[in-house]
């Protein structure tokens, strides 16, 4: 599992997690893009699916199958929206997840909170989302240096709202090397624009090559 994590709420970690799902679904692939933010759960305000079935129903015993949802944001992938859980999300349904033969996303809360946690200690592998304000860099750094210390390998970072002329912020800490992808500040739907596209599919490139 991959978890889509930041220090800092608004960074873009629920348009990241969809952007790189559906690039995922352009090769053929068919992620699932979990939201492991269930106290301020939006994956399905932003997907445009239901609220529930999902994270909860999963956590309870329910199929995974029941809980996903299509969505016509991301064609190719699924999205399991929080349901009725809250707090941080359920053992149960991470162990569950953990054991798909698909590749899941999770999209996860911000900060250092034991909600945070829950999910970056049950992935194998976590992208760290900031964006190049340096408030956002410095939440995101610590964001990466828990993934660490629970044992979860970080791929390397993700910037968004990137001014397209300066890409990669200078002074960019070792712990969000290597930059994986630079997504630009976009007038409309990022997800759906040409620019956003490009971005996600080279993300999703780096990710594979990474993730060996």
């Amino acid at each position: 599992m991959l978890a889509i994590a930041g220090g800092k709420g608004g960074c873009g970690k629920t348009t990241t997690a969809l952007g790189l799902a559906g690039a995922l679904g352009r090769t053929g692939d068919r992620p699932l893009v979990v939201d492991a933010d269930c106290d301020m759960p939006n994956l399905h305000t932003m997907a445009e699916t239901d609220r529930g079935p999902g994270v909860g129903a999963v956590d309870d015993g329910d199929s995974i199958t029941v809980a996903s949802h299509r969505s016509s944001v991301v064609p190719g992938a699924e999205v399991i929206p929080a349901g009725s859980a809250s707090g941080p999300i359920g053992r149960t349904a991470l162990r569950r997840l953990a054991r798909s033969r698909r590749t899941v996303i999770l999209d996860c809360p911000a900060g250092a909170t034991d909600a945070a946690a829950a999910p970056l200690r049950h992935a194998t592998d976590a992208v760290v989302v900031s964006t190049p304000d340096p408030a956002s860099r410095s939440d995101a750094v610590k964001t990466a240096q828990m993934a660490e210390s629970l044992g979860t390998r970080v791929l390397g970072s993700v910037f968004t709202r990137s001014d397209t002329g300066t890409p990669v912020p200078s002074g960019t800490a070792p712990e969000l090397e290597p930059v994986l992808a630079t997504v630009p500040e976009i007038d409309g739907d990022v997800l759906d624009s040409r620019l956003g596209r490009t971005s996600y599919d080279r993300l999703a490139k780096t990710c594979s090559r990474r993730n060996v």
